[in-house]
């Protein structure tokens, strides 16, 4: 795991969590200069998912004790903001849920937080991962995917869209099958308590209404009276179709 930082150190810092199977510069390039003139930007790059490195995206509390071990050597244990886009978000709500560091802010940007049993989350990635992983390897995307982000949002959605899989944006062909299934999988497995509450921690939730209200019930679910910040978007469009937008979200949370 590398970390990438922008800005003055002086600064209060926001640390920024990737989504799934994502390069850090792939989710967050067109934001960091919105927000390093008053903040210190951290942008984590996951194991397995680092050009720079030769390793395997190991399971998510592996990978939340590696956050946890920088923060504490970086900042003694105590960090202004942190953000996670999509899987990002889970790693948000174990940081929160483990204690182990403290943060003044947690957002989770339109955030799945499925959760599966090990059986469920062994088919769900057999199925899902050789498809992405041939996506990504061959930068081909099949017409019944493109034909599915066209409705939903047009020519520039399924730009940005496919920018986060490495489509159009930094190579990803050097991640490995396995490195995106144990992604994929301990995600799913890995559990997210209910009613998560920290005190001097606030939690935001990038709730984006077109994925529907199940996501706003699960954000109710896991965290005690998070603030919900609706928009009219899918997933994570916000941060990839509109990134002025999404900064002056995120500022508005953390300033």
């Amino acid at each position: 795991m590398k970390v990438y930082e922008f800005g003055k150190e002086e600064n209060p810092a926001i640390m920024l969590l990737p989504g799934t199977c994502s390069h850090w510069k792939n989710n967050f390039s067109q934001v960091i200069d919105l927000l390093s003139e008053d903040f210190y930007v951290l942008c984590v790059s996951y194991d397995g998912f680092d050009e720079t490195e030769e390793t395997e995206f190991p399971d998510m509390i592996t990978e939340t004790i590696k956050i946890e071990d920088y923060i504490i050597q970086k900042f003694q244990g105590r960090i202004h903001a942190i953000y996670g886009c999509s899987l990002g978000g889970s790693f948000v709500g174990l940081l929160a849920q483990r204690k182990r560091i403290h943060m003044n802010h947690g957002i989770l940007g339109s955030s799945d937080l499925d959760q599966a049993s090990k059986q469920v989350a062994a088919l769900q990635a057999k199925l899902m991962i050789p498809f992405f992983y041939k996506m990504v390897h061959t930068g081909k995307v099949p017409e019944a995917l493109r034909k599915h982000l066209l409705k939903n949002g047009g020519e520039e959605y399924v730009k940005n869209g496919l920018r986060m899989l490495g489509i159009g944006g930094v190579d990803m062909t050097f991640v490995t099958k396995k490195s995106m299934k144990n992604q994929f999988y301990s995600d799913l497995t890995t559990q997210l308590d209910n009613n998560i509450q920290v005190p001097g921690t606030i939690i935001y939730c990038f709730y984006a209404a077109r994925m529907g209200e199940k996501y706003r019930d699960r954000y109710q679910q896991h965290f005690v009276h998070p603030h919900i910040i609706e928009h009219k978007l899918l997933h994570e469009e916000l941060l990839v179709s509109r990134p002025e937008e999404w900064a002056e979200n995120v500022r508005s949370c953390i300033s």
